[in-house]
């Protein structure tokens, strides 16, 4: 499954017994970035870059944590994904709505109580509108009290009582929030959400060490701790907060870069009979716009169209079809990227709330499509040459 790793010391390490010559537009990506986390002194990262059907190039960088005694980070341990978990609730109810036991036009007040007088004025609020986040509530509303662990069912009353910036399904609007609605349709259910998930997606996939929420991160054999920066190029290790982890839809599932390869080779459709090529299409199709998202400072040279799918964002990257999706919680990012035109994909998990992940995910993008546009170029004169 692994082509190599790039160890933290600059030189290739194999990790299997398979040697071999990786190009070197990535080599080249692997000893940039490295020498900028150097130069921020930052604790630990991994990324993946993945061909469908070929093996993965994984590199891997620092320690489990900026302690002397901490172990060397490696594809078996497990970080915090934060809003990547979107893209595995998504898929989770994609699956549910494919197997007639949901529907993406179900009412939200027929699965959380707290919103059966909601938006009677605005339009009724649908499954599809949390997950493509369409709600229409004001963007990340009540994530402060989320972060004040606010009873859940409270948040839900209060965001249910706020009055809509639209109509549902008219405009983007990013939620946290709103997914708690997926924990109690489970719950409803005699189930629950890391059940469903674990049953329906991490066990049929064979992700060794895929879980969800803080005591199975806790209780991983190796998981990546938390840092936060108190300084340009200092870091604190800090502890696990639980707030997010009590919105697992949203926030919740914890895994290892032998687990996010796994994930990628299904959305690239190598396992076609647990994650189905129509369904990947599905929650890839743009429905809302995300004008915004064009102005990221790291990512406007290259964007010009973004959209909200269902748990994905949909770029236009310099002409190209890029899936997309971030995740970042106190002492964690992390990012997942495909190109379904190609059939490539990108995961970058870091234990540290650094905003270098916003330089290095479109400088990979950029550097990626460049070498595929010119192998697609030597690969069609070599066909038409006589």
């Amino acid at each position: 499954m692994f082509k190599s790793f790039i160890g933290f010391l600059l030189l290739f390490s194999v990790y299997s017994e398979q040697s071999f010559a990786a190009d070197k537009w990535l080599t080249k990506f692997a000893e940039d970035i490295q020498q900028k986390a150097q130069k921020k002194n930052l604790p630990g990262y991994t990324f993946a870059y993945i061909e469908k059907g070929k093996p993965a190039s994984v590199v891997v960088y620092g320690k489990e944590s900026n302690s002397g005694k901490a172990k060397a980070i490696d594809v078996d341990t497990v970080f915090r994904l934060a809003s990547v978990s979107k893209t595995f609730t998504s898929m989770l109810m994609a699956k549910y709505v494919a197997q007639n036991q949901l529907d993406w036009q179900v009412p939200v007040a027929q699965l959380v109580p707290e919103f059966s007088k909601a938006n009677s004025k605005s339009g009724e609020l649908l499954l599809q509108h949390v997950i493509g986040q369409s709600s229409g509530y004001t963007p990340n509303a009540y994530d402060n009290l989320i972060e004040a662990n606010y009873a859940v069912e409270r948040v839900l009353t209060m965001l249910a009582d706020l009055e809509p910036l639209c109509r549902p399904g008219e405009c983007y609007t990013y939620q946290n929030t709103l997914f708690a609605v997926v924990d109690s349709y489970f719950t409803q259910h005699h189930s629950s959400y890391s059940q469903a998930l674990t049953q329906t997606l991490i066990q049929p996939l064979n992700m060794p060490h895929a879980s969800i929420g803080k005591t199975a991160l806790l209780s991983s054999e190796k998981w990546a701790k938390p840092h936060v920066a108190i300084s340009r190029n200092r870091w604190r290790l800090t502890t696990v907060r639980n707030d997010y982890y009590r919105y697992s839809p949203a926030a919740g599932v914890n895994a290892s870069m032998r687990d996010m390869v796994i994930w990628m080779r299904a959305l690239l459709g190598e396992t076609p009979q647990i994650v189905p090529p129509e369904l990947i299409a599905q929650v890839t199709t743009p429905l809302t716009k995300s004008k915004k998202e064009t102005y990221r400072r790291q990512w406007r040279e290259f964007l010009s169209d973004a959209h909200y799918g269902l748990g994905w964002r949909i770029y236009d990257f310099a002409g190209h079809t890029l899936n997309y999706h971030g995740g970042w919680v106190q002492g964690y990012r992390a990012d997942i990227a495909f190109s379904p035109e190609f059939g490539v994909g990108y995961v970058m998990l870091m234990n540290a709330e650094s905003n270098l992940i916003n330089e290095f995910t479109p400088d990979f993008w950029a550097r990626c499509f460049k070498h595929l546009e010119q192998a697609s170029l030597v690969a069609g004169s070599l066909k038409t040459a006589p």
